[in-house]
């Protein structure tokens, strides 16, 4: 039996969405998932579609309204992505932000060229016409450029609203038809006055209520689960993960103890990890869980490999046999659970690829175990609750169904684990010396009661040796890098400013507690130009 799923949100084009929804056509910017974000902060669900969404596809979803993303190519350039032109004719609100701006000005008979100056970062905005999109916008707040063209001649009918002192035209306005430009990236945290923005287009322009609610969500789910599962039993990855976790939680609700969940120790979780979870869910929350160890044999299907991608293909290939075989042994089972996110769909998706050149309009950075590789045969019909959240929202559903607070705010972890970690080849003694040191950066964040002040704190393995000296005596050992960062959804992130004492002890204990360590390096890399991870 091959797998069922649900539709995934890039082919919503296929069917009306069910509740007041703004759609945003992805263009490749890295900011998209972030309009998606900032939208459903206003409690109005959103979503990501590909650019290829026909004007006829966009009319029978029927949303509220659209937003046309940025992207990294000009308007002007061969091979530009373009959107079907008739969408401007829908009588629907529009929204474009940076290179959708200037897509709306070029098809709708405007000019845009590239700029004498471009204008990348912080800029003060000057209001031209402070209603409608602008209503309590501060004049001179501080918005976010990034672009090298520039608008030089609008579209009939259309106003400027803004300006700064090097764009002439930063936000834009055909009022009668409500098509709306901006130059500039209202849903970036540097942008002051860009939430103001985003909810005068929701609220004001798009006329939308704030329906999209986590008690809503979970009684939708809880709904949906329970038609769609009945009588039948679901098995569940457990992981330990805020997001199998509450996953775990909502499903238990909707089906009770049809629900049997697996944890797979693969050897790559950190110290005391596997024990406590299994003990937490058992005792503490009453859903049952099998446990598998097989770390012996996760270890030894990475053994020699250093490419990281490699390490995740043999990592997750190696999951999905180990978890077949606790199936058949446990079942049957008719449904597998899955915590997949929308940020997983959004990144692993193939759907920003120009039909005609085969170019990528939006790079995947790395490859989701939950969205694509799971094999045609996999004898599972799939549940997936969370597919429409990103993980802020997941924690909000986990607060509101009764997860404890230690595993809503508990830190992403990849699901690779500590494999990841260890730059290059994974051995049990790295694996120890990277555990023991984990440890200790967790133990003193906490101490510090700064857990919850930074998105994810961790030790990282290098696979060289530097010399030391430690009691008169030459050492030979590895260096450890703390990896420290601050962000708000983890696609940019900034190292974490902490004390130097803090850094101190930290360095301090690892290199005299953990054997094979002696030297403590930090990280001060942010993301872009590095990734979170190091692999």
């Amino acid at each position: 039996m091959t797998i069922q799923t649900e539709m995934p949100p890039q082919d919503t084009s296929l069917r009306r969405l069910a509740r007041q929804t703004i759609v945003i056509l992805d263009f490749g910017s890295q900011y998209s998932e972030l309009i998606a974000r900032r939208i459903r902060e206003t409690q109005v669900y959103s979503e990501v579609i590909s650019y290829r969404t026909s004007a006829e596809q966009l009319r029978l979803l029927n949303p509220k309204g659209i937003i046309l993303s940025g992207g990294p190519n000009s308007v002007y350039d061969k091979g530009a992505p373009q959107c079907d032109p008739a969408i401007w004719h829908l009588g629907i609100p529009i929204l474009g932000v940076c290179y959708g701006m200037q897509l709306m000005v070029n098809q709708l008979g405007g000019q845009v060229v590239r700029a004498e100056r471009g204008e990348y970062g912080k800029a003060a905005l000057r209001i031209d016409d402070p209603t409608d999109l602008l209503t309590n916008v501060e004049d001179g707040t501080t918005m976010w450029m990034s672009h090298g063209d520039s608008c030089v001649k609008l579209p009939e009918g259309f106003e400027i609203l803004a300006h700064t002192e090097n764009t002439s035209c930063a936000a834009i306005a055909e009022h009668n038809t409500k098509l709306y430009g901006v130059q500039f990236h209202p849903e970036v945290v540097h942008s002051i006055g860009g939430l103001a923005l985003i909810r005068n287009f929701v609220y004001h322009i798009c006329d939308c209520e704030p329906t999209w609610t986590t008690a809503a969500f979970v009684e939708e789910s809880v709904r949906e689960v329970r038609a769609k599962v009945g009588d039948k039993r679901v098995l569940l990855a457990l992981s330990g993960g805020v997001d199998s976790s509450t996953l775990a939680f909502l499903l238990h609700r909707a089906i009770g103890d049809k629900l049997t969940c697996v944890f797979i120790d693969q050897g790559f979780m950190r110290k005391h990890e596997p024990e406590r979870l299994v003990k937490l869910f058992r005792e503490q929350f009453h859903i049952p869980v099998e446990y598998v160890n097989a770390s012996d044999r996760f270890l030894a299907a990475i053994a020699g490999v250093t490419d990281p991608e490699e390490k995740r293909r043999r990592i997750g290939h190696e999951f999905i046999s180990t978890f077949e075989e606790s199936s058949k042994r446990l079942g049957p089972f008719d449904y597998l659970a899955q915590g997949t996110l929308y940020p997983d769909v959004i990144e692993s998706a193939d759907t920003n690829v120009d039909p005609k050149t085969g170019e990528r309009v939006a790079v995947k950075i790395k490859s989701h175990h939950n969205v694509g590789g799971l094999p045609k045969d996999l004898r599972f019909k799939l549940v997936e609750p969370l597919r429409k959240l990103f993980k802020d929202e997941v924690r909000k559903v986990g607060r509101a169904i009764g997860l404890p607070e230690e595993i809503v705010q508990r830190q992403p972890f990849p699901g690779p684990g500590l494999a990841i970690r260890i730059i290059g080849e994974v051995t049990a003694e790295r694996l120890e010396i990277l555990r023991d040191a984990d440890l200790i950066v967790r133990q003193e964040i906490n101490r510090q009661g700064l857990y919850n002040d930074v998105w994810q704190a961790f030790a990282v393995l290098l696979p060289i040796r530097s010399v030391g000296v430690m009691g008169d005596q030459r050492t030979y050992a590895y260096p450890i890098v703390l990896r420290l960062v601050t962000s708000e959804d983890g696609m940019t992130a900034d190292w974490a400013r902490v004390p130097y004492d803090l850094l101190e002890l930290i360095s301090n204990r690892i290199v005299n507690e953990v054997k094979g360590v002696n030297r403590v390096v930090y990280d001060i890399t942010s993301k872009p130009p590095g990734t979170i991870e190091w692999e």
